[in-house]
């Protein structure tokens, strides 16, 4: 049974602010004398520029080494032998989700100490003690529970407004089900992403969280259109990076991150973001909970303010095949799934079910 030990747990520190790449040196020093870089290819050239100079000042080595497109196993051991080759004693992850979490997954196997630039605001994956593991095909394998979070998380206001719009988006859907999924953990009394009981400041940063985007999205879409960084995009940044992603670890998932994970099945949707699949497992949520409809109408409203996709269609599914969308509900309603975080129990059927119907709720309001 487990006991009521409730948390709270966040990275050491969170920086917001902007050039962040040229003053590297400055959070790398506090944690080692030769940074190992793991990124995303568009950004390693300008890492060794600018992050390099930087860290040759400070007298502090650099190795780089480019991320391989999927956060799997075998990714994170040759990651691991390279970094061990390369005599460093800090990691360094920069690039979206996935270069985020094998950078997160290598110093846990090596012992020693990381930092996390992200380059896209696309989920919360940069504060969260965890890492999502995948099969080589591109399908969810398991999640790397990590016994703390990153050393440092670094976010870059001019590098992330940069980004596409869609990588914005996307980190609006996956901020947007964290109020609702900490609720029903809460509620549920279940289960958070470090395997304790909710807190009620967990609930309480998911609320934030939730506030932030109903207050900001609009203003800061315009913003991201513009790239421009805008106090309306930091605040953005701050729920999708920061808040989503703590009050996620204390107050824990539930049907919607089931379900994403669910769709991760579907051969057709590999290319879908994590946070567009998140979305749509909100909707699902929200069907099983049988939500007040001015909820779906709130929850809609913000979907459609980014571009988020509503229904199946929007998705780019050509056809509805009832077998796979069956798989997708046994996949979310796995043991040891979030799933179990639903204040009522939910079978595979009942999720299938209220897939459909979030699809259908999805067209009504597109």
């Amino acid at each position: 049974m487990q006991k009521p030990t409730r948390t709270v747990t966040s990275p050491k520190k969170f920086i917001i602010g902007s050039d962040l790449l040229s003053e590297i040196d400055e959070y790398v020093r506090a944690y080692g004398d030769h940074a190992f870089f793991i990124c995303d290819e568009f950004i390693l050239e300008r890492t060794r520029e600018q992050a390099g100079a930087a860290l040759a000042q400070a007298k502090v080595g650099a190795s780089y080494e480019r991320f391989g497109g999927e956060c799997t196993q075998t990714e994170i051991d040759r990651q691991l032998a390279r970094f061990k080759a390369s005599g460093a004693n800090v990691i360094v992850g920069i690039g979206g989700g996935k270069t985020l979490d094998t950078a997160k997954a290598v110093a846990f196997y090596a012992a020693r100490p990381v930092l996390i630039f992200p380059t896209i605001a696309s989920t919360d994956a940069p504060c969260t003690a965890l890492a999502v593991i995948y099969k080589e095909g591109g399908e969810f394998d398991r999640y790397l529970w990590l016994p703390q979070n990153p050393d440092v998380v670094l976010a870059d206001t001019g590098i992330l407004v940069a980004a596409p719009f869609r990588f914005f988006a996307a980190g609006v859907g996956d901020a947007l089900a964290t109020y609702f999924e900490a609720r029903a953990c809460y509620l549920s009394d279940g289960v958070n992403l470090v395997n304790k009981k909710p807190s009620r400041t967990g609930l309480g940063l998911a609320e934030l969280c939730y506030q932030l985007l109903r207050e900001n999205v609009a203003m800061a879409a315009d913003a991201v259109r513009a790239k421009a960084a805008t106090p309306a995009f930091e605040h953005i940044i701050e729920a999708t990076i920061y808040l989503s992603g703590v009050g996620a670890e204390a107050g824990g998932l539930a049907a919607a991150h089931a379900v994403n994970n669910g769709m991760s099945a579907i051969p057709q949707l590999h290319n879908a973001q994590h946070g567009e699949k998140v979305g749509f497992g909100l909707l699902t949520q929200l069907v099983l909970e049988g939500a007040p409809e001015e909820e779906f109408a709130e929850v809609i409203r913000i979907m459609k303010t980014v571009g988020l996709p509503l229904s199946l269609d929007e998705f780019g599914l050509t056809a509805f095949i009832e077998a796979d969308w069956r798989r997708v509900a046994e996949i979310a309603c796995a043991e040891g799934d979030s799933m179990a975080n639903m204040l009522r129990r939910c079978t595979p059927d009942q999720v299938y079910d209220a897939m459909r119907a979030a699809d259908a709720i999805g067209k009504r309001y597109a």
